[in-house]
């Protein structure tokens, strides 16, 4: 299910969104756009499109939080803010809620670590489909040659 952004501005609360600002954390509409752009030329500024993914902008995109990730959910595998852990700690509310969850920054080298093994494996990877490719090129020419004969 796919989840349609919409205008931060509470008068545009029902329009969908076309454009997020990071520094503002904002979404907004076409006529918000607009304004903000004229406002503030040097802001950082992000298609949304319901066809694109998301653009990872570092802020929660749970409606109306718009508050920095800097929690892990290692159960889920996913980044949380501060208000996704207020929810994952009320009793019987929220999906985090008997999960494993710690700040970001004490998993950072951890991930770090296995994402430069998981590219060593890759690369060792790619080597080996290279020298079987090879081979296999090397056996049809080799049947080329014997079928001419």
């Amino acid at each position: 299910m796919e989840l349609i952004k919409t205008c931060s501005l509470e008068d545009h609360k029902e329009i969908q969104a076309n454009l997020y600002c990071s520094q503002c954390r904002i979404n907004m509409c076409k006529k918000c756009e607009n304004i903000h752009n004229a406002l503030f030329k040097n802001h950082y500024t992000y298609n949304i499109s319901p066809n694109k993914e998301e653009i990872f902008t570092g802020f929660c995109q749970e409606n109306n939080h718009h508050i920095e990730l800097k929690y892990f959910c290692k159960n889920h595998n996913l980044l949380c803010c501060a208000a996704c852990i207020a929810k994952i700690n009320k009793i019987g509310d929220g999906q985090h809620k008997d999960c494993d969850v710690c700040i970001i920054q004490d998993i950072k080298e951890d991930k770090k670590n296995k994402l430069k093994n998981n590219i060593i494996i890759l690369e060792k990877l790619n080597e080996k489909l290279k020298d079987s490719t090879n081979e296999l090129n090397t056996l049809f020419n080799k049947i080329d040659k014997d079928k001419e004969n």
